[in-house]
């Protein structure tokens, strides 16, 4: 279940920071999500590197305006992928935040959700910056965003990683060095039958030198209540007679979420076309609990673990961007690092009881005294992956 299958009681309150009644001009932002999201009008992509009105590119693409992210209270990437039609996505076997892969016509391997898997199919790209790596692509919060474009592969000719099947590009609004502008956006919501959330999130664009370098700094922090409850469960182990019970985890909602991060970028007008664009972004996200349920075993969206099973994501990427034009031609760099380190713990006991059950492997689990102890097991996964990007 995710926040699309919930009963929202989302509330929305946006401020425009020093308003109109100071003299400085609305956000461009706040203008874009107030206009209404199902007018029809022209739709600017940049899906082959320069600005195209969307029904001139000769490709197949679909995308996802900011005024239509806005309305839909798109967040994430579960989010955003179910009004793509084209792309399919899997979440592997332990549902965990983070952990989705995207697909595009059926295309996909059978890794890239472990350290030990393949790069994915599919680039997931931030602006210029592949967001993606042997761990998978990092689920980048989305604020502030001018559209998402989903452009079904291969897409080799102009995206480098990842992009045999396809690319999903994410684009940012950019530094404007002509004005300055702020809003922030505050949201509660209840998952039915589950617990309350609610984000905060805010962005502030300022001019340093007016009309050639502008900051633009975002922030958000979100808050997902869970939806699995975790009940009481006792059991003998066969060979050792020992009984295990989980009273000290019981609980409701415990596959809580929290994330939050920032992202800033800082944009330099060099004149003559080019322009330079350092930037930053990190993100870290933590749970508490399975996001499985034992549905035949235990009932619906519940599961009996007598482990904790708390978990955590973190990244984040520098990099720079360049562009500018030599004669007639277009010319983007883009150079990024990335840093990612994940950790997740999962309740292994099953695999304990019912192995003791079928074969007693449970006689063979002792102490350094010879003495029978619980066979049970809970598997930490541990992984850090670093990815240097140069595209031309």
């Amino acid at each position: 279940m995710d926040e699309n299958s919930s009963t929202h009681l989302r509330f929305a309150i946006r401020q425009i920071v020093l308003s109109a009644a100071l003299g400085l001009p609305v956000s461009a932002y706040a203008a874009t999500a107030a206009s209404d999201p199902h007018e029809l009008g022209e739709i600017v992509v940049t899906a082959q590197k320069r600005e195209q009105a969307l029904q001139d590119v000769p490709i197949s693409i679909q995308a996802l305006t900011g005024a239509k992210l806005a309305a839909l209270q798109i967040r994430d990437f579960n989010d955003y992928v179910q009004y793509l039609p084209s792309v399919n996505y899997t979440t592997g076997s332990t549902g965990l935040p983070g952990n989705a892969a995207p697909v595009f016509r059926g295309v996909a391997t059978d890794g890239g959700l472990i350290a030990s898997g393949t790069l994915p199919t599919v680039g997931i790209y931030l602006d210029e910056q592949p967001i993606t790596s042997i761990l998978g692509s990092v689920d980048a919060h989305l604020y502030d965003i001018a559209r998402i474009e989903a452009l079904a592969g291969p897409q080799g000719t102009l995206y480098g990683a990842s992009s045999e099947a396809g690319t999903l590009r994410i684009i940012t609004n950019k530094p404007d060095p002509n004005q300055f502008s702020a809003s922030y956006d505050i949201g509660a919501n209840r998952i039915v039958k589950g617990g309350t959330g609610g984000t905060g999130e805010g962005y502030v664009n300022i001019p340093l030198v007016p009309g050639s370098v502008a900051l633009r700094a975002v922030g958000w922090y979100e808050h997902t209540g869970g939806y699995i409850d975790n009940v009481y469960r006792a059991r003998t182990f066969r060979s050792s007679g020992i009984t295990q019970t989980n009273t000290a985890l019981v609980g409701d909602n415990v596959n809580q979420t929290d994330t939050y991060g920032a992202r800033a970028l800082l944009g330099i007008d060099l004149g003559d076309h080019w322009t330079i664009t350092p930037s930053v972004i990190a993100q870290r996200s933590t749970w508490d609990g399975s996001f499985r349920s034992d549905d035949d075993k235990v009932g619906e969206l519940k599961i009996a673990h007598y482990y904790p099973e708390p978990g955590r994501d973190t990244w984040y990427q520098t990099g720079l961007t360049i562009t500018g034009q030599v004669a007639d031609f277009d010319v983007t760099y883009a150079g990024y690092y990335m840093d990612r380190k994940r950790t997740e713990h999962n309740d292994y006991s099953d695999y304990g009881f019912y192995y003791d059950a079928v074969n007693g492997s449970g006689a063979y689990v002792v102490d350094n005294a010879g003495n029978l102890i619980n066979p049970s097991q809970l598997n930490i996964n541990s992984e850090h992956a670093t990815k240097i990007s140069h595209e031309l």
